[in-house]
């Protein structure tokens, strides 16, 4: 029953669309534009840099908080943390509140690892940050970095976490899918993130 209540907490929490949530306050449904992915990637290049960087933080938050509070309250371990983690992430991918539709589990894998075991958060974006600077392909970084950080976790905190750590990476691996054929068609849409933040504050500049 234990784990049962944290799974369906960590669900709903993570079932809240912050990515679909920020762009409609400006009056955008992020489903309509873009790729339309419920994601912070979406937001990012349809609504630029800024708009992007607060879905992502808030769909990592949605993912933080009920670890955090598990985790400080109630004792859970470090394993049962990262299910937690892993059920909010299941949740964006597959919202209630958007008929199950969601985002790709990448920002939620941050706020579960910011939640059980934040230093690897650094590790996490010194591997992104410049393999999508480089390439200005996001999903490209994301997986390359979720799936050495499986290795990296299994040799460093176990097999437990390792293993919920490659379920995050497999999730993710399967939302992504679609990217994955695109790249090796070279159809895959790049990201330009410096770009993305110059043209929001061009924007604010020119009102």
């Amino acid at each position: 029953m234990r784990y049962l209540l944290f799974a369906l907490v960590g669900y709903v929490m993570g079932s809240i669309p912050f990515s679909f949530i920020v762009p409609l306050v400006k009056g955008v449904n992020i489903t309509k534009v873009g790729s339309g992915n419920v994601g912070g990637t979406n937001v990012l290049r349809s609504m630029g840099g800024y708009a992007g960087a607060v879905a992502m933080i808030l769909d990592g938050v949605k993912a933080f908080l009920p670890v955090l509070i598990a985790r400080a309250v109630f004792g859970v371990s470090l394993p049962e943390g990262m299910m937690i983690g892993f059920f909010a992430a299941v949740g964006h991918s597959y919202s209630i509140f958007l008929k199950f539709r969601g985002g790709k589990a990448v920002a939620c894998t941050v706020g579960t690892l910011s939640g059980t075991l934040p230093w690897y958060v650094a590790v996490f974006f010194g591997i992104w940050i410049p393999i999508v600077l480089v390439t200005q392909y996001v999903s490209l970084g994301s997986l390359l970095a979720l799936a050495i950080l499986s290795g990296i976790l299994f040799l460093t905190e176990g097999y437990a976490v390792g293993l919920w750590m490659l379920a995050f990476f497999g999730l993710s691996l399967f939302r992504h899918r679609k990217n994955v054929l695109a790249l090796f068609r070279g159809e895959e849409r790049k990201t330009d993130l410096i770009a993305a933040f110059k043209r929001k504050r061009n924007e604010m500049k020119n009102r």
